[in-house]
């Protein structure tokens, strides 16, 4: 029996603990924060969106460019073994209408609770408020309220996410740590986030947190379905997520960038066009875009907003541009306030067992890894996989 380590109680991290202990590893989870899974039951507080249930070639998709290894590990832990995973803890799961999968009790607290006893029954230690302070030769070095801790593993599995939720554990303090381990870092990025806009005093007083619903909206990452919230900054929301990576990454490059929004998908701009032209012109501009193009008052002080002369436009032209309103974009929101973050550690940095080329017998999961995907459920179930993955690496390792 070896020793192994788990740094990290979240999904990642708490997946690799049941895997090594199933083989028969002696397992102890460390985490900073005084409980486990503090991000899992946080993404559980509206509602927890667990995975998908769209064609599993599809769902790889979700996640770009990565290396074959990160696809194989999707491959070996679907969504469809997650829901059976979530059955056997007597989490029953179902399908929404958009096809998310969700547990029957919307909640993550109880999976959580379940998981935690089962692994507790397994002989899965758990240590918590151990904050994980690097390496002292071959050992690992944890501050803890009773002082400096160090401890000897044969194995260990790295799970500390990402860089977005200092509050409940994944603040990237990790990096350096591996930096100077000689471990090559993509740099942190946002990810699952909104975008700075330049509104008028006016239009944020009038319609900050008010959402525009039943639009399509368009980018690199193609043209899709949905709805999105106005905010006092600029725009956030699942339809915003969904476009984030394209859009934050022509922002970081210096190259300007906008989200088209066609305000109302249902209809052609031709039929737009003639809907428009046969509002009388005494109409005021509002009650025009009300009654020929059935904008509610958000989405009609948006194109004002947008494009200040639109009332001064053709009815084809505003057809066009109702079809079609780029909202130009600022900035993407600071890291802190996004949902998951892209970068960490790059694929080049692990060997073909997912283990580190420059530490041996270590092997990251999760956040950590340079992956990224839009909610959805795909973020959890790409830390499950890995999760598995990387315990699947440790035990080779083990076994020489």
């Amino acid at each position: 029996m070896a020793r192994t380590a788990v740094i990290g109680g979240g999904p990642a991290g708490l997946m690799a603990a049941e895997v090594l202990a199933a083989a028969g590893e002696d397992v102890t989870v460390f985490d900073a924060m005084p409980t486990m899974g503090r991000k899992l039951l946080m993404a559980g507080k509206s509602g927890l969106n667990i995975t998908h249930s769209e064609p599993h070639d599809a769902l790889r998709k979700r996640y770009g460019n990565v290396p074959e290894r990160f696809s194989a590990a999707l491959d070996a832990f679907t969504a469809d073994d997650l829901r059976q995973w979530c059955a056997d803890l007597s989490v029953e799961t179902f399908v929404g209408s958009s096809g998310r999968v969700f547990p029957k009790a919307m909640k993550a607290s109880p999976l959580l609770r379940a998981w935690l006893a089962r692994l507790e029954t397994s002989g899965v230690k758990l240590k918590p408020r151990h904050r994980w302070m690097g390496f002292e030769e071959d050992a690992l070095v944890f501050d803890t309220p009773e002082g400096r801790v160090e401890g000897k593993f044969d194995a260990t599995i790295l799970a500390l996410g990402g860089a977005s939720w200092a509050r409940l554990g994944s603040d990237g303090a990790w990096a350096p740590i591996l930096s100077d381990a000689g471990v090559a870092l993509a740099p942190f990025k946002p990810a699952n986030c909104g975008f700075d806009v330049d509104w008028s005093p006016v239009f944020i007083e009038r319609f900050a947190g008010a959402p525009i619903k039943s639009v399509t909206a368009t980018s690199a990452a193609g043209t899709i379905p949905g709805e999105f919230v106005v905010s006092a900054t600029g725009i956030e929301g699942g339809l915003v997520y969904l476009h984030a990576a394209p859009l934050r990454d022509a922002l970081l490059a210096g190259s300007p960038a906008a989200l088209v929004v066609d305000l109302v998908p249902a209809r052609t701009a031709d039929r737009l066009a003639a809907d428009l032209a046969r509002q009388p012109q005494k109409l005021s501009f509002s009650n025009r875009l009300r009654k020929g193009a059935g904008l509610d008052p958000v989405k009609a002080s948006l194109v004002r907003e947008v494009l200040p002369a639109a009332a001064q436009m053709s009815p084809e032209a505003l057809a066009a541009a109702i079809k079609a309103l780029p909202i130009p974009l600022v900035r993407p929101r600071p890291i802190e306030r996004a949902i998951s973050t892209a970068g960490g550690i790059e694929f080049s940095a692990l060997d073909d067992n997912g283990m580190l080329t420059a530490r041996a017998g270590i092997f990251p999961a999760g956040e950590m890894l340079d992956w990224e995907a839009p909610t959805g459920g795909y973020l959890l179930t790409a830390c499950f996989a890995s999760g598995r993955a990387a315990a699947e690496g440790a035990l080779a390792y083990l076994k020489g």
